[in-house]
């Protein structure tokens, strides 16, 4: 019997904590050394294998017991392209099982594969430059499904729901739209939000002929690339070349890339590579230590507060950082994994890249052994700096809360959510004009900074945008849900903090009501590029959201000191709007006052404005962007039912004399004017007294 309590002993990880960088295959053309990690077991071979699957081994070679619980073998020839697995003999079972550590797999991820990386490179790939960032509030986030994007005939790529169709540019849809890459830079997002690209459990790879769809959340093999969006899942060193070589289309294309990763459990519980290295260590138990925890509601949990398995995430992560040129991760069930292995994360990818973001999801989906206190949950994010998590006030306040398929939000009917939206604006950090006991989940700030708010409305879990508009809007009409729509994303892509869209918004994507389509059909998931054209002018509104975002740092300020000196409510005239004003250039804006007004009404309503002046409209109800739509010149206005609007000011009248906000005092002028002064004073005081 195991005695799961000792694995987190200071004796245990004293007795078998490795610290080495060498376990898994390490591959030359003279040699390749395997070092597996399994501290318990009383035998470890390796055997060889000429084919990914439906072969036997040509050879099985005895593993040597070393340092630390690793055992160790060295093959002195080039072993590259061919695959391998592990037969690993404990007291009273016996596994075979890939390598935990493998780069490489083949069909299905049955065997690893030894790979020379060289061979995985396109050509160009060890030139490739990522996209200039600043800093991760110039992010704008797009969330897309590789399959989803480009299977439709619309997309007219030539490799249909491939890594290679994705990185093809000059794709044009019937109407002669963009599709695809060129659609992604057309439309001017930062970064591409990869659902798993990691090899995943649910597509039979051997089977590619028959139509199969999955998001993918069921990891079999962390380092390896999932083998269903390349051209040929038999050889990994293709699937590998394919990958990067849309990672190096997205970056020339100045497009960074985010893998979403699932390191808080497995697709397989006892049958996985992880237990069968090593059975019981890399997951959590429950009390009676016979049975798997199970927060993921997928049937495990890993356990990422022991060593070995912290060290796993950390080299998981830190190769896919440095292999394949990656930009971000975003963490599923981050809550899941525990703080210190999150902020450990964040420290070795800042030795790699510093300007690589981690954000995910700061909840569980049940109950965990792993204490509250510990995880990475949103109510911890104080102590999880530059790790961002998901805003669900912002998702449900703006467009209402999705367990609930017919509760409205503030855009589409839904009454009390001024506070909650008011707090997404400013990126849940602590401001004195918000009344938290009215915010709908978070009743205390929970990002120390701005960068620790992903803004979002929509993303593929749950109703997308448009479909949860439907569900809340009987009998409304087309034109009247757009607007909704509208607002919905004009709210995410101008609040502080990072806005994250999911693909298709743009277009008034529609799942027609599947709220989990995981496992759906294309028929249900793929985006049909004729509704680009269809709805082009909500393209064109999103697009000049976007350019407005990046042409304006005030939108994307960088401190909670910042926003809380700049950032100004003012009073709303009457429920469901909501107004604010950007002050003295913030953030070295070139604007010096801005103002952001929503109306939600079905109703006109007038504003006030914080002060008399001229002012220049850029954001209405029908356009969107930095061209100045019209001008007015007083102190109040007029917004329709149903609209954002986004006005700027340089300057404001007083007494009929304009008054330039940005010009600067003439002290030099002023001094004159006192020493002339001053001069006239003593002069007539000495004809006084001359007298």
């Amino acid at each position: 019997m195991v005695d799961i309590k000792s694995f987190e002993t200071e004796a245990f990880n004293e007795q078998y904590y490795y610290d080495g960088s060498d376990l898994g295959a390490v591959y030359s053309k003279e040699k390749t050394s395997f070092r597996v990690w399994s501290p318990f077991a009383k035998k470890v071979t390796l055997f060889l294998y000429d084919k990914g699957y439906k072969s036997k081994p040509y050879d099985k070679i005895k593993m040597g017991k070393d340092v630390k619980g690793t055992w160790y073998i060295e093959i002195e020839e080039d072993l590259h392209g061919v695959f391998y697995t592990y037969e690993i003999e404990f007291q009273n079972e016996k596994y075979e099982t890939v390598d935990i550590y493998a780069k490489a797999c083949g069909v299905n991820g049955e065997r690893g594969m030894v790979v020379d990386l060289e061979e995985t490179n396109p050509k160009g790939f060890l030139e490739d430059v990522k996209p200039h960032l600043n800093s991760s509030t110039d992010s704008i986030i797009y969330e897309a499904h590789i399959r989803d994007l480009t299977i439709h005939k619309t997309a007219n790529v030539q490799h249909p729901g491939k890594f290679l169709g994705l990185a093809q540019h000059n794709t044009r849809s019937p109407e002669g739209l963009t599709t695809g890459l060129d659609h992604l830079i057309e439309l001017g997002v930062t970064h591409v939000h990869l659902q798993p690209v990691f090899d995943f459990q649910a597509i039979d790879e051997s089977k590619l002929d028959k139509p199969q769809y999955n998001w993918g959340y069921n990891p079999l093999n962390f380092n390896c690339i999932e083998g269903s969006y390349s051209t040929n899942p038999i050889d990994g060193v293709i699937r590998m070349k394919e990958f990067k070589t849309l990672v190096q289309a997205m970056h020339r294309s100045q497009i960074r890339v985010i893998m979403d990763v699932c390191y808080n459990h497995t697709a397989l519980n006892k049958e996985s590579s992880l237990y069968k290295t090593f059975p019981h260590y890399f997951y959590r138990q429950n009390e009676d230590e016979e049975t798997f925890a199970n927060g993921s509601l997928s049937g495990n949990e890993i356990a990422s507060e022991r060593k070995m398995v912290r060290k796993y995430i950390i080299d998981s992560v830190t190769y896919l950082a440095k292999e394949y040129h990656i930009d971000g991760f975003c963490f599923n069930l981050m809550g899941l994994h525990d703080i210190e292995t999150m902020n450990e994360i964040r420290l070795a990818l800042d030795k790699i890249d510093p300007t690589i973001i981690i954000y995910g999801e700061g909840f569980t989906a049940d109950e965990s052994p792993l204490p509250i206190q510990k995880r990475a949950l949103k109510k911890n994010m104080t102590r999880m700096s530059r790790i961002a998590t998901f805003n669900d006030d912002c998702r449900d306040g703006v467009r209402g809360q999705v367990l609930y398929r017919k509760q409205p939000g503030f855009v589409n009917g839904g009454i009390g959510l001024e506070e909650t939206v008011k707090f997404s604006i400013v990126g849940a950090i602590d401001h004195p004009q918000i009344n938290y006991e009215k915010v709908i989940f978070s009743k205390i700030p929970w990002a120390t900074q701005p960068n620790q708010s992903v803004n979002f409305v929509s993303c593929h879990n749950h109703l997308c945008l448009y479909d949860k508009i439907v569900e809340t809007t009987e009998g409304l009409d087309m034109t009247t849900r757009i607007k909704m729509a509208k607002m919905a994303n004009t709210i995410v892509l101008t609040s502080q903090g990072i806005p994250f869209l999911f693909a298709g918004e743009e277009m008034l994507r529609t799942k027609n009501g599947d709220e989990n389509s995981y496992k759906s059909p294309d028929m249900i998931n793929q985006i049909v590029w004729h509704s680009k054209y269809d709805h082009i002018e909500l393209f064109e509104y999103y697009r000049g959201l976007i350019e407005l975002r990046k042409k304006h740092p005030a939108f994307r300020m960088t401190s909670t000191e910042m926003i809380q000196k700049h950032l100004k409510f003012l009073d709303a005239p009457i429920t469901n709007t909501i107004a604010y004003n950007i002050t003295d250039s913030a953030n070295g804006d070139s604007y010096a006052d801005i103002v952001v007004l929503f109306n939600a009404n079905s109703s006109e309503v007038k504003f006030k404005l914080p002060h008399f002046g001229v002012w220049n409209i850029i954001v209405d109800q029908e356009k969107a962007g930095t061209s100045i739509i019209s001008k007015m010149t007083g102190n109040e206005i007029v917004v329709p039912e149903l609209t954002s609007m986004i006005l700027y000011s340089n300057e404001k009248f007083a007494n009929e004399v304009t008054v330039i906000e940005k010009a600067k005092p003439d002290y030099k002028k002023y001094a004159g004017y006192a020493l002339g002064a001053l001069g006239l004073y003593w002069l007539l005081k000495r004809r006084k007294r001359r007298k």
